[in-house]
């Protein structure tokens, strides 16, 4: 998986997925249901927000859910074709397409409505999918960013990819996270002297404990990247909270979410069961969340 920021190919990436992903995450009957979307529904209305801001909402997905409910909602993607995709969908429900706009989450400009009648501050600001694509020298940048768009109270929620489910899954994931963040296989090496050799040989063996073929490595739709073929980080929840808390937000708390009753290689081998007890894991507040859960939210309130 490449390691640096490319913002061409994470637009390759989705410009094809557009018309599709809705019902990909939101509609369709085989996946995983979309159990952070009550999630944070349930965050908005806790926080009594009306004007709410999605920052990477691809096509509108989430705000999509909102529809009906008296909001004001608006919305920015760095895909084009995600936001045209999003414009239509929202205007079929009477919002005008100037609510979507295309934006980048590391620009504080892009948090700024374009136009005249633009909205200053928002009374909540979530961005979901859109962390493991920032590369890890940026994540101050986007929290920042989030934090200025809302009003003093105002809620902001992040969503990321859980890096302790590594521990779980038991495979090439697993094997990365012992290698790069617990081990720190380069600074090993370097320090092995005239070891070297063994020491590589001991690498080997542990890779050999970890099923490295899961999982497959997802490809593009039509030739261009697909999702482990671009910028596509897990993040460490106990250091992206404190990095929350850093840039003076208050009441944070991680919210745990898409649990595993078993180790995700076996669901093949016994779906309806994997499904139905994983699903009745989904509690944002367990801790076998912290191992269990591949996703995860981060919430608090402006200062």
């Amino acid at each position: 998986m490449p390691d640096q920021y490319d913002e061409s190919s994470i637009k390759d990436c989705y410009s094809t997925w557009s018309q599709n992903y809705y019902n990909d995450y939101y509609g369709s009957k085989e996946a995983y249901p979309p159990v952070h979307r009550d999630l944070l529904k349930q965050l908005l209305r806790e926080a009594k927000a009306k004007r709410i801001l999605d920052a990477g909402c691809g096509p509108a997905s989430f705000l999509r859910e909102l529809v009906g409910e008296n909001l004001d909602l608006y919305g920015f993607d760095v895909t084009p074709e995600m936001v045209l995709e999003g414009q239509m969908a929202l205007e079929k429900h009477g919002i005008s397409s100037t609510h979507l706009w295309a934006g980048n989450v590391l620009d504080p400009k892009s948090f700024n409505m374009p136009g005249k009648n633009r909205v200053k501050l928002f009374d909540a600001v979530i961005c979901i999918g859109v962390l493991p694509h920032i590369p890890h020298r940026s994540d101050i940048t986007v929290i920042k960013n989030l934090r200025n768009a809302v009003k003093p109270k105002g809620l902001v929620v992040v969503g990321a990819r859980n890096q302790f489910f590594s521990f779980f899954t038991l495979n090439r994931y697993s094997y990365d996270y012992f290698m790069e963040e617990l081990i720190r296989r380069e600074h090993l090496l370097e320090k092995a002297g005239t070891g070297k050799t063994q020491l590589i040989t001991l690498m080997k063996r542990l890779e050999n404990q970890f099923h490295m073929d899961l999982p497959p490595i997802r490809k593009g739709h039509k030739g261009e990247p697909g999702y482990d073929e671009i910028l596509s980080r897990t993040h460490n929840p106990l250091i992206l909270k404190e990095q929350f808390i850093s840039q003076g937000f208050k009441d944070v708390k991680l919210l745990f979410y898409h649990y595993h009753c078993l180790p995700p290689m076996f669901e093949k081998e016994m779906p309806e069961l994997f499904r139905q007890e994983s699903l009745a894991m989904e509690d944002p507040e367990d801790w076998r969340g912290y191992f269990m859960a591949s996703a995860f939210l981060v919430c608090g309130k402006r200062a």
